[in-house]
């Protein structure tokens, strides 16, 4: 790890600490599974609200595997692409069920064998419930890990491997859950708050318009 890296580390462990928090909603990992597949192009916001009621209607494994995929649906439409979701999740749900005796496997390999599951979704799943260290690559850490300069990528596995060469592992999972925070709070997609960031000095984007501005 470089010192710049260290000291981009620091900073956003003094300000959003080290403790480790899911944004949504679960209580078992097959519906930490379901719900991140969920979240796919929507909010966590949505998904959570979406869940709440999903998860007593359908609070087994073997009830998804058996859904209606026109009932379920509906019952997932606020979340958007849910012919799609609905699909993947029927059929998610019944591997889980016939080939994992209804545990959700935790090798990378086999979560990214499921229906609608990528590096992503399985990272998610790694992270949170088996503790193994793993980069979640989202729409937030695609953005501000190269706002950082810690990778040119635009490809979600390239940039997970290259965050893997400077992240020290302690900070793989931390990484996600700090930057999502920060890029909720301040740097945004569009119009980031560039004057309260606290990363300024660290930041490529900022540093080049600066640069611009003086010539």
């Amino acid at each position: 790890m470089t010192k710049r890296t260290g000291e981009i580390l620091a900073l956003l462990d003094e300000v959003y600490t080290r403790e480790y928090k899911c944004y949504l909603n679960y209580e078992t990992p097959w519906q930490l599974l379901i719900a991140t597949m969920l979240s796919a192009q929507c909010t966590d916001a949505r998904v959570n609200m979406v869940t709440e009621s999903l998860f007593q209607k359908y609070d087994s494994l073997e009830k998804f595997a058996s859904a209606d995929v026109r009932e379920l649906e509906q019952d997932i439409r606020s979340t958007g692409f849910y012919h799609t979701k609905a699909r993947n999740i029927i059929s998610c749900a019944r591997d889980l069920v016939e080939k994992y005796g209804g545990e959700v496997p935790k090798d990378l390999e086999a979560l990214t064998s499921l229906a609608g599951v990528g590096r992503k979704t399985a990272n998610v799943i790694r992270g949170n419930i088996y503790h193994e260290p793993s980069i979640v690559v989202d729409t937030h850490v695609k953005r501000i890990s190269r706002r950082l300069g810690l990778t040119k990528e635009e490809d979600p596995e390239k940039m997970e491997y290259d965050l893997m060469k400077v992240l020290p592992k302690d900070h793989w999972i931390l990484y996600n859950i700090q930057i999502i925070t920060f890029g909720r709070q301040i740097c945004y997609a569009r119009s980031p708050k560039c004057g309260e960031c606290f990363l300024q000095k660290y930041c490529v984007e900022y540093q080049a318009a600066r640069k611009k501005t003086k010539q």
